[in-house]
């Protein structure tokens, strides 16, 4: 499948086949426009954008076709798109496959922690979502009104998220691992009056409650009209008549076709919220056209998904991931399996058995994924085969060389690539992303997504020179980025998260470099970097360099106030299986950050935690961990699924101070 070269050879470590380059969804693209290489493509899309994205638009199915693909009248911030067509995203990923061999193979397989698998095909899932529209349109669910998904990762996830699209209502997906307050916030600020939810869900053998979590927040929603109930569990739950009503017992099958609702192309199909550092969190926007064509351009064109691929990409529907994974799947007609729970539970390696049992080809994870595994010395993955996989891809925050090395030995075997992707909920997908015909490094993206027009500038929009950091901004309007913000009077807090910092440029605060070969490389977010003694640099090079010791499994490295340097580096980190802590070991790890780096960057202290805070879908929350360490408020926590190590990190601060 692969030429492996030497790690010495420019960087790169792996080299795509003649073979995999030439069965490419990206190579038949280029071919049939005569393009003649990937710069060439980049190239062609950013100078004749009307021309590229009616191309990806094409992949959708229109209701009636649209007159214009691009209208930049209002300018990039308020692009439209589409203008004149109507579509649904049902349409373009379900329906579309009626009448031909896709419907009645498997769109969705889901195994629970206790190993129970259920399995749907196209043909069931499009029956199962017309029966959960059907009830929508009884209970008065109207179009453009928001319907709240507070779902587990179980098929009715799936099916619900549909079911809103089908009918025009505009989906909520919130993370199901979420407490009364950000539930309430979002609830509230959405204005939704309906809310799909489920009894319960497994966690590591412990039963979460979901239901009674949505009860607490409905306390503070006095327009919540329905709350439609999933039989899961089987737990006790209180059902508050006449406003709880169980799914089963509305989502009848219907007695004659359920039509789907025809909607101009920019009409909104998707609320997502997004976390923020201070004040509330922010409603981005995805609209019918904007997602189905962001995931056809990413995950079919650029990340090689096809229709014989089976996916596995643990996440949550109430992250970006949830949605890519339901929409990018059943567009290019392939099959996805979701799993309840964990990677590690109830077995050490359950990724390992799932990718086997079910010969997954295409995994998705992230790399905090990876050093987990690392930090309990790998779930056995030597036991397990590993042959069906074809594609690794990941996402969530930067490499590590250790954890990337790691994975592309061990997962990848060295014959897969780890395509490295990165974008956000605003972008609704990627701006950088590997790609099957270009060789690969570790750590790094082979470059930008088409279309996206992505640059490294400095703080006055002006390109960096090659080998230094800057800020990764997009230069032009894209098909997948938010419609605004819901609720954002006069665009104010939209055009000033996104547009206004460097001006005419979209930047949403990661900052990324461009190597001498041409690699790209995301450093991490803007407000994480640290200034040390004038040296501006990302957490993950201080972090790569403890983990690289081999005794630290993760690490977190954050800026502190310093009345010399500006700021001083604190590092929290967690340790391998078998590794105890001691001075020699914190000696060992301060020696290797120094000769990494020089003597400026000497950690004002390390110390060992549990584990650190992190999101659903792993990411570390850096700023989570400063605010800890400095006894400040660390913002919006709604998304962490461990905020009880907030506390044991404030406590260890507490008992270093009184030491001090």
């Amino acid at each position: 499948m692969s030429n492996t070269g030497k790690d010495g050879d420019g960087g790169f470590v792996w080299y795509p086949s003649g073979e995999l380059a030439a069965a490419s969804n990206l190579r038949a693209f280029m071919d049939e426009h005569a393009i003649a290489d990937y710069p060439a493509l980049l190239a062609r899309a950013e100078a004749e954008p009307e021309w590229f994205w009616d191309a990806i638009a094409a992949r959708l199915h229109f209701h009636r076709p649209y007159e214009q693909v691009l209208d930049l009248s209002r300018g990039a911030p308020f692009a439209r798109w589409c203008v004149g067509g109507t579509t649904n995203a049902v349409a373009s990923c379900i329906e579309r496959h009626r009448a031909t061999p896709t419907w009645e193979r498997e769109a969705v397989v889901w195994e629970g922690e206790g190993g129970e698998v259920r399995r749907l095909s196209y043909a069931a899932l499009s029956g199962r979502i017309d029966a959960l529209a059907a009830a929508l349109r009884r209970e008065g669910c109207a179009p453009g009104e928001v319907v709240g998904l507070f779902l587990p990762n179980i098929p009715e996830a799936i099916i619900a998220f549909f079911a809103v699209a089908k009918i025009g209502a505009v989906a909520m997906p919130m993370f199901s691992g979420f407490g009364v307050k950000a539930l309430a916030d979002r609830l509230g600020d959405s204005g939704a009056r309906l809310v799909i939810t489920a009894d319960g869900t497994w966690r590591r053998g412990a039963m979460v409650p979901l239901k009674a979590t949505l009860d607490e927040a409905a306390a503070a929603l006095p327009d919540l009209h329905r709350v439609i109930v999933v039989r899961h569990v089987g737990c006790e739950v209180v059902m508050a008549a006449p406003r709880d009503r169980w799914l089963d017992e509305v989502a009848t099958a219907p007695a004659g076709p359920v039509p789907t609702a025809e909607m101009d192309a920019e009409a909104p199909l998707m609320l997502m919220y997004t976390s923020g550092t201070t004040g509330k969190p922010k409603g981005t926007v995805h609209s019918h056209c904007g997602f189905p064509a962001k995931m056809a351009l990413d995950m079919g064109l650029v990340m090689d998904l096809k229709p014989a691929d089976r996916i596995l990409w643990m996440s949550d529907m109430g992250w970006l991931v949830g949605p890519l994974l339901a929409v990018g799947t059943t567009l290019h007609g392939a099959t996805m399996l979701i799993a309840e729970g964990g990677p590690d539970y109830p077995d050490a390696g359950r990724m390992w058995r799932l990718v086997d049992d079910h010969a997954i080809s295409f995994l998705g994870l992230a790399p905090t994924v990876a050093r987990s595994f690392i930090r309990s010395g790998g779930g056995g993955i030597e036991d397990h085969a590993l042959s069906s996989l074809r594609i690794v891809a990941s996402t969530g925050e930067p490499w590590t060389p250790d954890a990337w090395n790691w994975t592309f030995e061990k997962i990848c075997r060295r014959r897969v690539p780890i395509l490295n992707y990165s974008g956000g909920t605003e972008i609704g997908g990627g701006i950088l992303s590997g790609n099957v015909l270009a060789p690969m490094k570790p750590c790094a993206f082979s470059g930008p997504i088409p279309g996206m027009g992505a640059a490294v500038v400095d703080a006055g929009g002006r390109p960096v020179p090659t080998g230094e950091t800057g800020e990764l901004v997009l230069r032009c309007a894209s098909i997948g980025l938010t419609r605004g913000l819901w609720k954002d009077k006069d665009d104010e807090r939209y055009l000033e998260s996104y547009w206004r910092t460097i001006p005419g440029l979209w930047h949403q605060g990661d900052r990324a470099r461009i190597d001498a070969d041409g690699a790209w490389f995301v450093i991490g977010r803007s407000d994480d970097t640290l200034k040390i003694a004038g040296k501006r640099t990302g957490p993950s090079e201080i972090e790569a360099l403890l983990t690289g010791t081999g005794k630290v499994a993760e690490a977190a490295a954050i800026g502190l106030p310093d009345a010399v340097k500006g700021q001083a580096v604190g590092c929290l980190v967690t340790l391998v299986r078998g590794q105890d802590w001691h001075p020699a070991l914190a000696q060992e790890l301060e020696n290797a950050v120094v000769a990494g780096l020089g003597v400026p960057f000497r950690p004002r202290f390390i110390m060992p935690v549990s584990d650190l805070p992190r999101t659903r879908n792993m990411k570390i929350m850096r700023r989570v961990v400063r605010a800890a360490c400095l006894g400040e408020d660390g913002g919006d926590l709604s998304s962490l699924v461990n905020p009880e190590v907030v506390e044991e990190i404030r406590a260890i601060m507490r008992g270093r101070q009184g030491r001090d």
